[in-house]
């Protein structure tokens, strides 16, 4: 059977954040798409849809910042009235060590404000969420401050592997289902 499916990654905009470890989503939908182009909507996202399969996946990157992406993305969900269980977002995850990742459906915000928006804008937090593991800081170094900085020199060298595990674990979700896709991918 065919089904849409909307693909969020959590990022901020400019090119200072870019290859942030806060930008992780939105690297991840850069590997996704491949080849194509992202293309400004008047959600205030930037979408590229590809297919996987039987099943089109609108991939969308918040042109604004983090905090502020709930909004554009309900905008995206009435436009392509995407049922919410059918939205999956990936984020970067400061309680997990990095170069891991865990699936998960719903659940709470653990202050990360992107999610924070998101339920908010949404009215429920019963969406699909890929967690992507950035590690904490060391020392007394500010997570805030440390979601904002690069990523380090041996982070950058398992960043690519890291980031296509990620799409292979968003496209085992659509294909099989949560459980299987935990089994597989949770690390």
């Amino acid at each position: 059977m065919t089904s849409r499916w909307l693909v969020i990654g959590l990022g901020n905009p400019g090119p200072e954040y870019e290859k942030t470890r806060h930008n992780i989503g939105q690297l991840l939908l850069s590997e996704l798409a491949e080849r194509n182009k992202f293309t400004a909507h008047k959600s205030r996202m930037e979408i590229c849809e590809i297919r996987v399969n039987e099943n089109t996946l609108v991939l969308a990157k918040s042109r604004g910042f983090m905090n502020e992406s709930g909004g554009p993305a309900k905008s995206l969900i009435d436009f392509y009235k995407i049922p919410v269980d059918q939205v999956i977002v990936a984020h970067d995850e400061l309680d997990l060590p990095f170069n891991s990742l865990r699936l998960k459906f719903g659940g709470g915000d653990n202050g990360h404000n992107g999610l924070k928006s998101l339920t908010s804008s949404l009215g429920t937090a019963d969406y699909y969420r890929i967690r992507m593991g950035i590690g904490r800081p060391l020392g007394q170094q500010d997570p805030a401050d440390f979601v904002l900085k690069p990523f380090s020199k041996e982070e950058r060298s398992e960043l690519p592997n890291f980031i296509d595990r990620g799409g292979q674990a968003i496209k085992a979700l659509i294909e099989n289902g949560i459980d299987k896709a935990q089994t597989a991918f949770n690390s």
